[in-house]
C-alpha cells in the first residue's frame, strides 16, 4: 500500500491503519502479562490484526461523530437527560469544602500509608516479577477485585490496591469532618462513596485487566459494542440495565387476567378475575406507588404477588396510576389521597360490600395513612376492615440516603428541572441507581460498555428501568412538608381536602413489612409507624430490601422473616426477641387476613369482571401502564 504523496491527504486504507496502530499501542503493552507474552505480541503484530484494529477505532469514531451531530455538535445534552450535572456539581462542591484534605497531617498519614502499601504489595511478588506462581496475600479486599487477574500481576494489585487505600482514607476523613450539621455530615459520607465508588480502576479500560484482555482477544470490538449501548443510552436518556426487547406487558410480564374496570384521569382500576370458585367475602385494594409501575407486584406467573392472592381466594383490585404529564400540572397530593378514597368507594359500591382490605406500598404507603386518618376524622373508618403497609414510612427523621438529596438548594433545582409541570422519570431513576452504585450503574459501564458484553433478559430489572413521570407541585410539596419538615407525624399539622390529619386517630388493624436492608425505605424508619397508631398492629421484619424483601414468594424458598410476640418499644427490641421463620412471610400475611375476616362467598356476578351485564373498559393491564 502506497503511502501519501505531494502533500496529498492519507488514504482512508493509511487512516485506518494509523488509528488501529494507535489503537493497538495503548493495549498492547499489557499482552505479556495477560495473555501469555510472545504469542501475543506476535499476533499483534499481523497485518490483519492490524486491520481488524483500524476497523474497530474507524467505527468508534464514525459512530461518536454521528451522535454528536445529532446532538448539535455535542453529546452534553444527552448526558445532562441522564444525570443532572447541577446537582452532582453542588455536592460534589459542599464536599470538597468540608474534607481535610490539604492539611498537612492528612497527606502525611497518606504517604506513609501509601509507602507502606507499595512495599508489602510489591514485595509479595518478589523483585522484578511479572506474575507469579501464586498471587501473595493483600491487605485489602473487595468483591470488584475478586477476579484472579486483579491479583496475578503486580500493575493491577498495586492499581487495586491503592485505590483501596485512598477510598478508605477518604471516608476516615469523612467521618472526621467537624462542624456540620448531621445531615450535611451525612451528605458528605454519601458523596464520598459516590466518588470512591465513581473512580474505581474498575470502571476504566485502561485500569481494569478483564477489559484490557478482552480488548486484546476481540481486537476492539468490545469497544465498538459499547460505544454502541453508551450512545443507545444517551439518546434515551438513561441507563439501560436489561434487554430491551425481552419483555412486553400483557405477554410475559404483567399477565394476570383482569379487566379495567373503573378510569379517572389519575388512575385505572383493575379487576382481577378469581381462579377459586369461593371468594373471601371482604375483598382488597392495592396502592402502589406512583412513582413506579404497578407490575412490581405481577412480574411473572412464578413472582406475582397479584397472582398468588387471587389463587388465596382474594378479590383483588390494583390501582393503575397514570404517568405524570401536563394535564397534571397542579395534582397534588391531596389529590392521589382522595384517589384511594374514590377507588375504596368504587369497589364497595361494585360489590355492594361495606368495607374493603387495603395495601399501601412505599409512597402509597404513606399516603394510606394520611387517608385512613382522614377517613377516621370524617367518621369513615368502618370503610377500611384492614391496612397493609409495604416498605412505608410516615416518619421521616431518620429516613435514610434519600434525604442526602433533600435541601432547599437541590429542590429547587428539582423543580427548574421539571418541564410542563412534571419531573421526568428519569431523574428519579439516576437518584435511585445512585443510591446502588456499584450494582445500578458501575456494574453495567464495566460490563455493557467496556466488555461489550449484551444484556441480560431479567423483569426486574426491566421494571426497574420503566420510569415513570411525577407531578411537580407534588413531588416538590412530598419533598418539603414530609422528608425535610416531618409534618405528617405532628398532629394537625397537615390538612387534606380542608381535613386535619393526625395519625394516631388510625384505629384499623395494620400489618407493617419492612426489608431488612431496605435502603430506601429504611427498617428503622418504617417501624416508627408503629409509633402513630390509635389500633392494633403487626410489624414483621422480612429478610431482603425494598423490592425483594416484598416480592419473595412461597415458592421461592428465599429469605426469611422475623415477629416477635411481645411489645417491643424499638426495633432494636422487635429484633432482640424475634423468632425467624424461613422462606416467605405471604403465608402469615394471608393468616392474618383471614383472621380479620374469613367469611366466603360464591366468586359469581361482578366478582368476575367483564361478565354479562359488566362491560368492562379493557383487558389488563390496562393503557395507562403502558403510557411514556
Amino acid at each position: 500500500m502506497a503511502g501519501p504523496t505531494n502533500g496529498d491527504p492519507p488514504a482512508f486504507e493509511d487512516l485506518v491503519r494509523q488509528q488501529g496502530e494507535t489503537m493497538r499501542a495503548l493495549f498492547a503493552p499489557f499482552a505479556p502479562a495477560l495473555m501469555g507474552g510472545g504469542t501475543a505480541m506476535t499476533t499483534l503484530a499481523e497485518p490483519a490484526d492490524l486491520q481488524h484494529w483500524g476497523m474497530s477505532a474507524a467505527k468508534l469514531q464514525k459512530m461518536w461523530l454521528e451522535f454528536a451531530g445529532e446532538q448539535g455538535g455535542t453529546a452534553e445534552v444527552a448526558l445532562a437527560k441522564m444525570v443532572d450535572p447541577a446537582k452532582w456539581a453542588v455536592m460534589f462542591g459542599e464536599w470538597q469544602k468540608a474534607m481535610p484534605l490539604s492539611a498537612w497531617e492528612t497527606q502525611q498519614k497518606l504517604w506513609q500509608d501509601s509507602m507502606a502499601l507499595w512495599t508489602t504489595v510489591l514485595g509479595g511478588y518478589g523483585l522484578g516479577a511479572t506474575k507469579p506462581d501464586a498471587a501473595p496475600e493483600l491487605p485489602r479486599n473487595d468483591r470488584r477485585f475478586n477476579d484472579a487477574k486483579w491479583r496475578e500481576t503486580p500493575l493491577f494489585a498495586l492499581i487495586h490496591q491503592t485505590y483501596l487505600l485512598l477510598s478508605e482514607q477518604l471516608v476516615a476523613m469523612a467521618e472526621q469532618v467537624d462542624g456540620v450539621t448531621p445531615e450535611k455530615k451525612e451528605q458528605i459520607r454519601f458523596m464520598t462513596r459516590v466518588l470512591t465508588d465513581a473512580l474505581s480502576p474498575a470502571n476504566f479500560p485502561l485500569t481494569n485487566p478483564l477489559v484490557i484482555e478482552r480488548t486484546l482477544e476481540m481486537r476492539g470490538d468490545n469497544l465498538v459494542r459499547g460505544a454502541e449501548h453508551l450512545i443507545t443510552d444517551l439518546k434515551r436518556g438513561q441507563l439501560t440495565h436489561t434487554d430491551p426487547d425481552a419483555f412486553e406487558l400483557g405477554r410475559n410480564i404483567a399477565v394476570t387476567p383482569g379487566k379495567v374496570v373503573y378510569e379517572t384521569p389519575l388512575f385505572q382500576l383493575i379487576q382481577y378475575t378469581p381462579v377459586t370458585d369461593q371468594v373471601l367475602a371482604v375483598p382488597l385494594v392495592i396502592f402502589p406507588p406512583w412513582i413506579n409501575r404497578f407490575y412490581i407486584l405481577d412480574l411473572n406467573p412464578q413472582k406475582s404477588f397479584i397472582r398468588w392472592a387471587v389463587e388465596q381466594g382474594l378479590t383483588v383490585f390494583v390501582v393503575s396510576w397514570k404517568s405524570a404529564d401536563a394535564s397534571m400540572a397542579d395534582t397534588i397530593w391531596d389529590d392521589y389521597i382522595k384517589a384511594q378514597i374514590d377507588a375504596i368507594d368504587h369497589v364497595r359500591a361494585r360489590l355492594d360490600v361495606p368495607a374493603v382490605h387495603t395495601i399501601g406500598y412505599c409512597v402509597a404507603g404513606t399516603t394510606l395513612a394520611a387517608t385512613l386518618a382522614l377517613m377516621a376524622r370524617r367518621g369513615e373508618a368502618d370503610k377500611v376492615v384492614s391496612a397493609t403497609f409495604f416498605t412505608a414510612q410516615v416518619d421521616f427523621e431518620d429516613a435514610g440516603e434519600l434525604r442526602n438529596f433533600i435541601d432547599d438548594k437541590q429542590i429547587k433545582m428539582l423543580g427548574n428541572l421539571s418541564q410542563d409541570g412534571y419531573l421526568d422519570g428519569r431523574i428519579m431513576a439516576a437518584t435511585f441507581n445512585a443510591l446502588r452504585g456499584p450494582d445500578l450503574i458501575w456494574n453495567y459501564v464495566i460490563n455493557n460498555y467496556l466488555l461489550g458484553e449484551d444484556y441480560p433478559a431479567f423483569d426486574l430489572l426491566h421494571w426497574n428501568g420503566d420510569t415513570t413521570n411525577l407531578p411537580s407541585k407534588w413531588h416538590k410539596a412530598y419533598l418539603e412538608e414530609l422528608y425535610r419538615d416531618n409534618k405528617l407525624v405532628v398532629p394537625d399539622a397537615m390538612v387534606v381536602d380542608n381535613t386535619p390529619i393526625d395519625l394516631r386517630r388510625i384505629e384499623t388493624p395494620c400489618y407493617i413489612q419492612a426489608g431488612r436492608e431496605d435502603h430506601i425505605a429504611p427498617a428503622g424508619s418504617v417501624w416508627k409507624l408503629t409509633r402513630h397508631l390509635g389500633g392494633t398492629y403487626k410489624f414483621v421484619l422480612a429478610g431482603s430490601g425494598h423490592i425483594a424483601g416484598v416480592v419473595n414468594p412461597p415458592s421461592s424458598g428465599k429469605y426469611q422473616y422475623w415477629l416477635n410476640d411481645g411489645k417491643p418499644d424499638s426495633l432494636a427490641d422487635f429484633v432482640a426477641g424475634a423468632r425467624e421463620t424461613k422462606g416467605s412471610w405471604w403465608p402469615d400475611w394471608i393468616e392474618w387476613i383471614e383472621a380479620e375476616d374469613s367469611r366466603r362467598i360464591a366468586a359469581t356476578a361482578k366478582r368476575k369482571p367483564g361478565g354479562k351485564g359488566d362491560p368492562a373498559i379493557e383487558d389488563a393491564p390496562g393503557s395507562y401502564v403502558k403510557s411514556r
